[in-house]
């Protein structure tokens, strides 16, 4: 794991979870195998073509992946700019 981190530079691990079909525990096993290794290695895993059950299931399980195409926690999405409209109460 931390050779491939290595390779990319990033500390980001891609994984191409597309053609594994519809999820199951066996999977969510897998992955947070590995995204506990890349975590002790200092980097994360990013899913690519998960099967839309797969980001549900994982969420469902408090287990949070990022998702390649995805804006990542605290990022605004790309193209969305937030305004604050004046007299808005501060909350």
């Amino acid at each position: 794991m931390r050779a491939l981190m290595e390779l990319g530079g990033t500390g980001v691990v891609v994984c191409d979870v597309g053609g594994l079909g519809p999820p199951g525990l066996g999977i969510v096993d897998l992955l947070a195998r590995l995204e506990l290794a890349a975590r002790r290695a200092g980097g994360r895993i990013r899913l690519r073509d998960p099967d839309p059950a797969l980001p549900a299931l994982l969420d469902l399980l408090g287990l949070r992946f990022q998702v390649e195409g995805q804006a990542e926690e605290g990022e605004p999405a790309l193209g969305v700019e937030e305004a604050v409209e004046t007299g808005d109460p501060a909350v």
